[in-house]
């Protein structure tokens, strides 16, 4: 590990050089390579230097444990402790820095929320959930941006398409893709009882251009006059864009902009992330088995949590995580699960780099 870490240094050191350099500067694509790599290292070598600081603080109380003072000696013995505990705390914040990081890590968001089974209690909890996300992303200072979505009469959402910006939001929000299974007594209903209704979330890396490349061949491109909850009329033009990915078969529908050209942007940028998403689980499928550290399957189909409303307890079902904080979670305050989701990867990563 320490000759791994010894080499991030070096090339921490060599980046620091070549991004002072007038011919690296003069070229902002690759000052801006550059600067990216260094940005990555600078957490782990910052780590690494602060331990081989330790070392040298280690070292020299070690060697106070034979002064001739008996008040130095004690001392020297009673910091012991201490400073080993501090190693050991650096040393497993070292292995977790060199595990290999999810190249998706740094991307934005495509946030896609569907009301599933429960009628009109899966569109109001659905709604909510956006509600809870949006809150999540506001607190993080991130922008979230509403790409499609399609309401209900009663205030919920079928379907809801958004795209979240912002440093770090995929590593965050990633474990959220599931099914969120929702158990309360609906406000339509009478007899108290308690209903189960179940809203699927998926949360794909937003795709840049470079990545994927869509030929205008394989597109279909339709227009038509969007409409609102109801099919009452929303716009009397025809601006509403459907998008077809042919060869895929995807299609992606977009009527939130009274632009057409705005519409169809949103849908490419859609249909982008989603062949993203399907090449990258096309080439993580030939290597499922090496990849069992992931926390779930990752599939949309599994029940990854629950939120019940007359015990005000919301339990993450694939760390057997729950707390009694329901309030505080459907307000945005969603680090504790997902910190504890982080670990929990981060853990079973390390059990198998051994």
């Amino acid at each position: 590990m320490f000759d791994k870490l010894a080499a991030v240094e070096t090339r921490y050191v060599e980046l620091e050089a070549l991004l002072v350099e007038p011919d690296v500067i003069a070229n902002r694509k690759e000052f801006a390579k550059l600067g990216k790599e260094r940005s990555g290292l600078e957490e782990i070598v910052h780590t690494y230097r602060a331990w081989k600081e330790l070392q040298d603080q280690i070292e020299g109380n070690k060697s106070l444990l034979h002064d001739a003072d008996d008040d130095v000696r004690a001392l020297a013995q009673e910091e012991l402790p201490d400073l080993k505990a501090e190693n050991d705390a650096l040393e497993a914040r070292l292995k977790v820095l060199l595990l290999p990081r999810d190249p998706n890590d740094d991307r934005n968001v495509l946030l896609e929320i569907r009301a599933g089974t429960g009628g009109e209690e899966a569109s109001l909890f659905a709604a909510e959930l956006f509600r809870m996300y949006t809150r999540y992303a506001e607190a993080r200072r991130w922008r979230v941006e509403i790409l499609s979505s399609s309401e209900t009469g009663l205030g919920g959402v079928k379907e809801i398409v958004a795209s979240i910006e912002g440093q770090g939001a995929f590593s965050r929000l990633k474990f959220e893709g599931g099914v969120h299974r929702v158990q309360r007594v609906p406000a339509t209903e009478g007899s108290g009882r308690i209903h189960t209704s179940a809203v699927t979330v998926a949360v794909l890396p937003e795709a840049d251009e470079v990545d994927v490349q869509i030929d205008d061949k394989d597109l279909k491109i339709d227009v038509f006059r969007s409409s609102g909850p109801g099919g009452q009329s929303v716009n009397t033009t025809d601006s509403a864009v459907r998008v077809t990915h042919v060869p895929s078969g995807f299609v992606v529908s977009c009527q939130d902009e009274k632009s057409q050209l705005k519409n169809k942007a949103k849908a490419l940028k859609i249909l982008r992330a989603r062949l993203l998403e399907r090449a990258q689980a096309e080439q993580q499928a030939e290597i499922a088995a090496s990849r069992k550290s992931m926390v779930g399957s990752g599939d949309r189909s599994e029940r990854i949590r629950t939120y019940n409303f007359p015990q005000s307890r919301v339990s993450d079902h694939r760390i057997n995580l729950t707390l009694h904080a329901l309030d505080k979670i459907l307000e945005g305050d969603l680090d504790s699960l997902i910190d504890a989701l982080i670990t929990h990867y981060q853990a079973e990563a390390l059990k198998t780099a051994h």
